[in-house]
């Protein structure tokens, strides 16, 4: 495969089905745009980080349309309904209608919040992502959810709204500082531990080759991370049950996260904790051996990954896990490791096994 040609991989959803098209230089590629962007008044969504970047080299590959920008403040602590109403202002002021559509670039927290604000326009408008990190290449761009945060919760107020297109260009990594990248990698080797043990045995074997962002690796690591997400969602759009799965992790991760400050911890970085975790609890459970789990926790070292939680109590941590998403009838729903390469959304499960994790990593 070559590192330079563009690669395609379709969310297959009907009449909302989308390509991810992943490659090098798409920003400049005005060709490529056009075919996958139809409508003629654009909103671009972009932070003050990015924006001096690549907002520019976005809009002239854009040509002749008429084109207004809004740039946000950037971080995960700005991921807020204040925020998201400067988005919603930009639209009203620039009198954008439903035949508008919305350009989200940046990393998740703007791919989120302009998904959300075109959820939500006008009862819906389009939108296209333009994803400039690693994480949101992978993870956050792909798949339709859209969301902000409350004070008391990760991503609560939200909508599943599907974009047009996923450009994804690889030469905006090279802007990404080193924290940034590692935390992508979070998201990319959870594909191999909860669904293709190929794909785990792959990220072993060129760890060194993805952690120095050789484009090859990163072509490859960015395609099949989107076309194991890329089917989990054609099965299950809405995670009414097997696209649960994809938030290996993220149950403790977003108690490190609440519990700290938004963007205090990485996304990624409260996630590898929470994988670290998961596999700690699979063990408890019988499910998974201590040899897997350090498996797991070796991958995660390697990229620079941290797999020791903050001492946030367990208290704190049981409850803002309770105000998890995947909370049903008051029981805290899990992610585990039935075995590398088999995860399993768990709601029955000894609390004992569960008490001594939170005890082992949170105290």
């Amino acid at each position: 495969m070559s590192a330079t040609s563009p690669q395609t991989v379709g969310i297959e959803l009907g009449d909302r089905s989308y390509p991810i098209v992943i490659g090098r230089d798409l920003l400049q590629d005005a060709a490529l745009l056009d075919r996958h962007i139809a409508a003629r008044h654009l909103l671009i969504v972009t932070n003050a980080t990015v924006a001096p970047l690549y907002l520019s080299t976005l809009t002239r590959a854009l040509g002749d349309r008429r084109i207004q920008s809004v740039v946000l403040p950037d971080g995960e602590s700005y991921k807020t309904l204040e925020t998201f109403g400067l988005i919603v202002d930009a639209l009203i002021d620039n009198r954008l209608n439903r035949d508008a559509a919305v350009i989200a670039l940046g990393g998740g927290v703007v791919g989120d919040m302009a998904g959300f604000a075109a959820a939500t326009y006008q009862r819906g408008i389009d939108y296209i992502q333009v994803p400039t990190t690693l994480l949101s290449l992978v993870d956050s761009s792909v798949g339709g959810k859209t969301a902000v945060n409350h004070p008391r919760a990760k991503n609560m107020i939200g909508a599943f709204h599907q974009p047009r297109a996923v450009i994804a260009d690889i030469a905006t990594l090279a802007t990404l500082p080193e924290r940034e990248f590692r935390a992508g990698l979070a998201e990319v080797v959870k594909y191999g531990f909860i669904h293709d043990l190929e794909f785990l045995a792959w990220l072993e074997t060129h760890a060194s080759e993805l952690a120095a962002r050789e484009d090859a690796a990163v072509i490859y690591a960015v395609k099949r991370s989107c076309e194991i997400k890329a089917a989990i969602v054609g099965v299950d759009e809405r995670e009414q049950g097997l696209r649960a799965i994809l938030n290996l992790g993220h149950t403790f991760g977003h108690a490190i996260e609440t519990a700290t400050g938004y963007g205090t911890w990485l996304h990624g970085e409260a996630v590898a904790v929470g994988m670290a975790m998961a596999a700690d609890m699979s063990v408890r459970m019988g499910w998974l051996s201590d040899a897997d789990r350090l498996r797991v926790v070796r991958l995660l070292e390697r990229f620079g990954l941290p797999v020791r939680a903050p001492s946030i109590g367990t208290d704190l941590a049981r409850g803002l896990m309770g105000m998890d998403k995947k909370v049903l009838g008051g029981k805290v729903r899990l992610v585990l490791l039935r075995r590398l390469g088999n995860a399993e959304v768990v709601g029955d499960y000894p609390g004992a096994a569960f008490d001594d994790t939170l005890r082992e990593h949170f105290s």
